[in-house]
């Protein structure tokens, strides 16, 4: 997605808080959970860290932090939130939307990004999603990296999709276990 989100969504950056935790031997990982009310405000001060443009809103936070079809996941450390990632769904629909993916800029380097990747998979997968889908800034090498090696496959692009003019490359995961796909595929 982008190194600044310019549009719809992912960054693999950004942090906030007093001081970095680190992952490892000389600090804990962040505990990955559910979003609440009560982290509205380190959630858009995340935002206007990580994003210089197309920013979630308030109200928007908000709206995900109640709505049904999404599920909203924060990275929560003694210093505050490390991270969040926003996936959509559809009633109806097998496959999920990444809408956002966001690391501070401190705690970038940790793994952060891929754990809260694999969070929004697991919570898919258990909701009976078959596919995953998301939107990356065609200029994004890291985050691009990361869905590759997590299996995330381009499938198309959509020109000036960004505030900014920048294009996005379309990405999707099966999530169905490969005997599965091939059976699938062999029909």
């Amino acid at each position: 997605m982008s190194e600044h989100r310019q549009g719809r969504r992912v960054a693999i950056q950004g942090r906030l808080g007093k001081s970095p935790t680190r992952s490892g031997p000389r600090g804990r990982s962040p505990r990955l959970r559910r979003a609440a009310q009560r982290d509205l405000p380190a959630l858009v001060a995340l935002e206007q860290a990580v994003f210089s443009g197309d920013r979630l809103t308030p109200r928007q936070f908000r709206h995900h932090l109640d709505a049904p079809s999404t599920d909203l996941i924060v990275a929560a450390s003694a210093a505050g939130l490390d991270g969040y990632a926003l996936l959509f769904r559809r009633n109806g629909s097998l496959v999920g939307r990444i809408y956002s993916i966001a690391v501070a800029p401190s705690a970038r380097g940790q793994g952060l990004g891929d754990r809260l990747l694999q969070r929004l998979e697991a919570i898919a997968r258990a909701r009976g999603l078959t596919e995953m889908r998301l939107e990356v800034r065609q200029d994004n090498a890291a985050a691009i990296a990361l869905y590759e090696r997590r299996g995330y496959q381009r499938f198309g692009e959509r020109l000036a999709y960004y505030e900014d003019g920048g294009d996005a490359g379309r990405m999707r995961k099966s999530l169905l276990p490969r005997r599965r796909r091939r059976d699938r595929h062999t029909r």
